[in-house]
């Protein structure tokens, strides 16, 4: 079964703009087109014009817009594929040095990620892109890791709890060499290969390399996120102390706040002394409304019944809770981190986080 359709993709722009982070979905014939392809020209001259009228500083941060499209539009009128027009748009979207301006194609997970997660909070676009997406879902065939590129090199930057990648042995910090003697690519690797055990070959040490047997996945956007949250929730023994350990891989959405709230209030977490709140990687979100759950004056509450022992309940966590972050713990992740550390509310630990946070709405454009 053929699981993504790339003779017919839709590009994904996302765009930091005044206010409004917004999806713009064009459909592309082919995806190699000639170098004077006007579906190309018209990518271009969209996400010029998107930026132009809605970018969320009027002076576009020092840069003049539009001596950058004279000097970008005759590089993308010589592209002989997506991924090259994608480059050199991308350069182009890079002279505004800000966070969340990007421009995905099909062939990026992240393309899948983000369109997933505004699945949900856009509910219109759900009607919009019907037909447009393999079942209806924003999925692909994949392993379930986050990955990072040194020169030609690519490594694991993290693994997604409950994925395939977990369930093979693949670890941070593997490279990644090969996948059934093909060189590695994140989609096209795996692309018709769900539920097929194939061969990854990876190098974990200078002199070593390692075959591991990977099954694919059909990674759903909508999904992912909270599936590899609730695959994280561990309770761990340390001293006599039972500490609990949660991995918000995604932070973009009420669902995963109630998700939190049921496993330290009701479920695994609930009996634990206290516990490690892990931000690190993934995606951002994160209302800074969610910080109102760790009060000092929480308030419990014990309900008794005929057939069952007395169950105590908590409005409020007030036990000790330590956030982990890192370099991959952006937008609302940050201020989050920051509400912590300048609330009290406890230890942050790790690297230096982003430094891409730009407060958005959210709002989506048909497709042309």
């Amino acid at each position: 079964m053929q699981q993504l359709n790339l003779r017919r993709p839709i590009r994904f722009i996302a765009i930091s703009l005044t206010g409004a982070f917004i999806l713009i979905l064009c459909r592309v014939a082919v995806p190699n087109l000639p170098s004077t392809g006007q579906p190309q020209l018209s990518t271009f001259e969209q996400v010029w014009q998107t930026v132009n009228e809605n970018f969320y500083d009027p002076d576009f941060n020092g840069v003049n817009w539009s001596d950058i499209k004279a000097e970008y539009q005759p590089l993308a009128n010589q592209v002989q594929s997506q991924v090259e027009l994608a480059q050199i748009i991308n350069q182009m979207l890079s002279e505004l040095q800000t966070s969340h301006t990007h421009f995905y194609t099909p062939e990026d997970p992240a393309y899948y990620q983000l369109l997933g997660i505004f699945f949900t909070l856009v509910p219109e676009m759900q009607q919009q892109l019907e037909g447009y997406l393999f079942d209806g879902k924003p999925q692909y065939s994949g392993i379930g890791v986050f990955t990072k590129q040194q020169g030609d090199n690519t490594f694991v930057r993290a693994v997604l709890d409950g994925s395939p990648a977990a369930a093979s042995g693949l670890l941070v910090g593997d490279q990644l060499l090969s996948v059934e003697g093909q060189p590695f690519h994140p989609i096209k690797s795996f692309l018709g290969k769900a539920e097929q055990p194939v061969k990854l070959l990876i190098q974990r040490s200078p002199d070593s390399q390692t075959e591991l047997t990977v099954t694919p996945q059909m990674l759903d956007g909508t999904e992912m996120f909270l599936d590899a949250m609730k695959a994280s929730v561990q309770v761990i023994e340390q001293d006599s102390k039972q500490i609990g350990y949660v991995h918000l891989w995604s932070y973009a959405g009420e669902k995963f706040h109630k998700q939190l709230k049921r496993e330290l209030f009701y479920d695994q977490l609930k009996d634990v002394d206290g516990f490690i709140l892990d931000l690190r990687d993934g995606w951002g979100g994160a209302s800074a409304s969610y910080l109102n759950i760790y009060s000092p004056k929480s308030l419990s509450i014990t309900g008794t019944a005929r057939d069952r022992p007395p169950s105590t309940s908590n409005s409020a966590w007030s036990k000790p809770v330590v956030m982990l972050v890192n370099e991959g713990s952006r937008s609302g992740k940050e201020v989050h981190a920051y509400g912590f550390r300048k609330h009290g509310i406890g230890p942050v630990v790790g690297a230096r986080t982003a430094g891409a946070v730009v407060n958005t709405d959210f709002h989506a454009e048909k497709p042309p």
